[in-house]
């Protein structure tokens, strides 16, 4: 019986690590070459963002392939400053600086200032990276939100 027992218990945790694993691929199945984050505002959390198009979520992960890119989005209604926070160093640039409503100075790419702003950042080297995201003040007053806002976190997988 207990051999039994062992051998779903060890069956049972390769389904979970499969499943672990899986979550960090693109839905292609593999590691690509760039990825694109959006984060938006939304009522529940304050803001999430999503990978390619995909579920808005606090926390995500990426697979892309060493020299590849991910790009950020800002479509919140507060600026939010990219910070690394785990890995190899790497490069922040900026795509646009966004429009409208926002700061009204000039800022580092790895902080989205405004709506619509955009950084880009380049992985020259394998291995894990972690991010995350400060978020500034809302830039209308009156937002309401339901709950704790979400820490944004990000993490990617370079090979």
């Amino acid at each position: 019986m207990k051999p039994t027992i062992s051998l779903l218990a060890i069956l049972g945790l390769a389904v979970v690590f499969a499943g672990v694993a899986s979550a960090a691929v693109p839905a292609s199945g593999g590691a690509s070459k760039h990825a694109t984050l959006v984060i938006r505002h939304q009522l529940r959390g304050c803001h999430a963002w999503s990978v390619n198009g995909g579920v808005y979520k606090a926390s995500q992960t990426v697979a892309i392939h060493r020299g590849g890119w991910v790009s950020v989005t800002n479509n919140d209604v507060m600026p939010h400053k990219l910070v690394q926070t785990s890995g190899p160093a790497v490069a922040f640039s900026r795509l646009t600086a966004g429009t409208g409503m926002g700061l009204k100075r000039t800022f580092a790419p790895a902080l989205l200032g405004r709506m619509g702003a955009a950084a880009k950042i380049s992985f020259s080297h394998a291995g894990v990276y972690k991010f995350t995201t400060k978020p500034g003040e809302d830039y209308m007053k009156g937002m309401k939100t339901i709950g704790a806002d979400n820490v944004l976190k990000l993490t990617v997988v370079v090979g």
